[in-house]
């Protein structure tokens, strides 16, 4: 069988088209002819990607359309005469970039109003996670599932060490560690604010590290760094790395004491399942797909309380008891995102069942 895989843009060291290269790669090694197409394709990646202008793009008996934003692609995969799977990864609501950037809101406003035109024009809709299912099913979308990202978790368990990143890291201070864009639904001023509560009522030992670009929406980082300037905090006590290279991510995550997210709108989060896979403890607040992902594991809370996170946030860092407990629950997590699960999922979409269910797991809260 021929499956292919659309992208709007292949870039390295992205969520959506990394996961698309590993699902390849599962095909092929199931037998099946796989290539994967794209509008843009990084100059690292143009031996390994195909443009969407090949022809062979429309030739699949099965097309995977992988949609997170407005384009031509769209259109194109309606027109298919058969074999149209859909896998939604979500669209930022629009209103999360109204006060910062006009342009990215009516992208994003754009973006989910697209997506619903092909509610009846899919043979499958697939959500990567079941927030983003419930969501196509509110669309009017027949025919979902679930299929969740493929990761590669070795790129974090297996990085080369950085000891001289490492010693910078381990010099006092507890890392509390956040990985992603620094946009305005991560909700970045809640980690300064309870960075602020963690410091009047828990330690002054600590450090809060954000790994991502920050360029994306420069209004909002300019209001994240005037939040840390009003409260008078020490400028070293937070850092903003940019985007890093993946030894170097690796070690971020080797070195934090609890992973930190506070988002209020994801649609899978990868950077919850590469904390885990670094033994790192989450803590999350348990917002649209971040209790799919978990799927019980991590310590999550809800509402948002700052004064219960900051508490939450200690437990994690210094009780040896609980960060056992908690890590043994996202080491079960784990093993549902690994290639025997997603080659489960692919037999299940090939043969046109619905994809196997995973399980969840409590620890405790």
């Amino acid at each position: 069988m021929i499956v292919n895989q659309w992208v709007p843009a292949a870039h390295k060291g992205d969520a959506i088209g990394d996961s698309a290269r590993r699902v390849r790669g599962l095909l092929r090694d199931m037998g099946h002819q796989s290539d994967l197409f794209a509008l843009t394709i990084d100059e690292d990646l143009v031996d390994d990607v195909r443009p969407f202008a090949d022809p062979a793009a429309r030739q699949g008996d099965l097309t995977i359309f992988h949609y997170a934003l407005p384009s031509v692609m769209t259109e194109a995969f309606a027109s298919l005469p058969h074999g149209r799977v859909l896998q939604y990864h979500n669209v930022t609501p629009a209103h999360f970039f109204a006060p910062y950037h006009a342009g990215i809101f009516r992208l994003a406003q754009l973006g989910r109003e697209e997506v619903t035109t092909l509610a009846g024009r899919t043979d499958v809709a697939l959500g990567d996670s079941e927030y983003n299912r419930q969501e196509l099913e509110s669309w009017g979308f027949a025919n979902t599932g679930v299929f969740p990202i493929a990761i590669d978790v070795e790129r974090i368990t297996q990085a080369p060490r950085r000891p001289a990143l490492e010693k910078v890291l381990n010099d006092g201070p507890l890392n509390f560690l956040f990985v992603g864009r620094i946009v305005p639904n991560k909700k970045i001023e809640d980690h300064i604010r309870l960075a602020e509560v963690y410091k009047r009522y828990v330690d002054v030992n600590y450090r809060f590290i954000f790994v991502g670009k920050t360029d994306g929406v420069p209004r909002y980082y300019d209001m994240v760094r005037a939040l840390i300037a009003e409260f008078q905090m020490p400028a070293d006590r937070f850092w903003f790395t940019g985007p890093v290279p993946d030894e170097d991510l690796a070690t971020y995550y080797r070195t934090a004491s609890v992973y930190l997210s506070l988002s209020e709108h994801e649609g899978f989060c990868v950077p919850l399942l590469e904390a885990m896979a670094a033994d790192v403890p989450v803590l999350a607040y348990g917002s649209t797909a971040i209790p799919d992902t978990l799927g019980g594991a991590g310590v999550q809370f809800q509402p948002k309380d700052l004064e219960l996170a900051a508490e939450l946030l200690g437990e994690l860092a210094y009780n040896p008891s609980l960060r056992a407990q908690v890590i043994a629950g996202q080491r079960k997590r784990l093993a549902d995102f690994g290639d025997t699960r997603i080659r489960q999922s692919l037999t299940a979409l090939l043969s046109g069942a619905p994809a196997p269910a995973a399980p969840r797991y409590g620890v405790p809260s």
